[in-house]
């Protein structure tokens, strides 16, 4: 078995708008850079490699936590050690938890002689979800694992689709804010009327389909939230001026990127991306908020591996 391996670890962007907890895309940019090491005893060491405070107790470490699962599988008396470079910063809303969960296990699992599916390393993963969110999801670790766009049709049992895409230009804006994943859910209505809840069946499906067979005019109409966006919104200042004057800007359609602060946009054109990325620039500006902004497209290769 190899001994040390280095990974970059993708950001993604989970919802997609309409698929709560069951849409994801993974991105080229930003993304974390892991070096995962084999040890010779059973244990997990998580370092940062720039500052970032984590826990010492890997069960409590988004990478920690799917190692010490994937060291259940194992008879053998290893471990691992790992450094994160975090690119990602915590709190995003675009799946710095998920890429250390995803990284850690990839990377692990590579060393290992890849003895372990792709559907089981999202299993082992969405334990470093649970301890960041509190509730183990896949949206994020998803994408990051498999590349391209994913749809989870269920967690329990576990039934991942991937699913093919036009070429499409995405362009976050991320205000330097915070939004904790695990309070952005606490603020969720716990019940829905049925109206709104077909019209966010259409758009899922229509969001689907429109991937499918690389309609973008279905795609753009389909980046509807009638559930999540209406509440989470209130979290991150200046969203319905951004939203609006980035589809006047000529994006297909958007919204927040998993739980926010992070506003993510579709477009067919680069030069179309670039116009939405002045806009996002101009909103925040004039807000007096901090930001950094990524134009990037879909990244179908997910985790990859750089050295080892």
């Amino acid at each position: 078995m190899q001994k040390k391996v280095k990974i970059a670890a993708p950001a993604t962007v989970a919802n997609l708008v309409c698929g709560f907890d069951i849409l994801g895309l993974c991105l080229h940019d930003p993304y974390d850079i892991m070096e995962v090491e084999l040890l010779q005893e059973k244990k997990i060491i998580v370092k940062s490699a720039d500052g970032y405070p984590l826990p010492e107790d890997p069960a409590l470490n988004t990478a920690g936590a799917p190692l010490l699962e994937m060291l259940k599988e194992l008879d053998e008396p290893i471990g691992f050690s790992v450094i994160i470079h975090k690119r990602i910063k915590p709190g995003s809303g675009v799946g710095s938890s998920a890429a250390s969960a995803a990284g850690a296990v990839v990377a692990a699992n590579h060393l290992l002689g890849n003895r372990f599916s792709k559907e089981e390393l999202v299993q082992f993963a969405m334990f470093g979800e649970k301890v960041a969110s509190g509730v183990k999801h896949a949206d994020n670790i998803t994408p990051c694992i498999f590349g391209g766009v994913t749809l989870i049709r269920s967690i329990f049992p576990l039934d991942i689709v991937p699913l093919s895409s036009p070429p499409l230009y995405v362009t976050v804006i991320h205000p330097q804010i915070e939004v904790k994943t695990a309070d952005a859910r606490a603020i969720l209505k716990q019940q829905i009327q049925l109206k709104d809840a077909i019209k966010q069946w259409g758009n899922i499906a229509g969001l689907v389909a429109g991937f499918l067979k690389n309609d973008y005019d279905l795609i753009g109409r389909s980046l509807e939230d009638h559930l999540i966006e209406p509440v989470r919104s209130i979290l991150i200042p200046g969203f319905d001026d951004l939203k609006a004057a980035c589809k006047q800007a000529g994006a297909l359609g958007g919204g927040i990127s998993g739980s926010g602060p992070s506003i993510f946009m579709l477009s067919k054109e680069k030069a179309t991306a670039g116009k939405v990325e002045d806009a996002m620039k101009k909103i925040y500006t004039d807000l007096g908020i901090d930001f950094h902004t990524y134009l990037t497209t879909i990244n179908t290769e997910g985790v990859k591996i750089l050295e080892g």
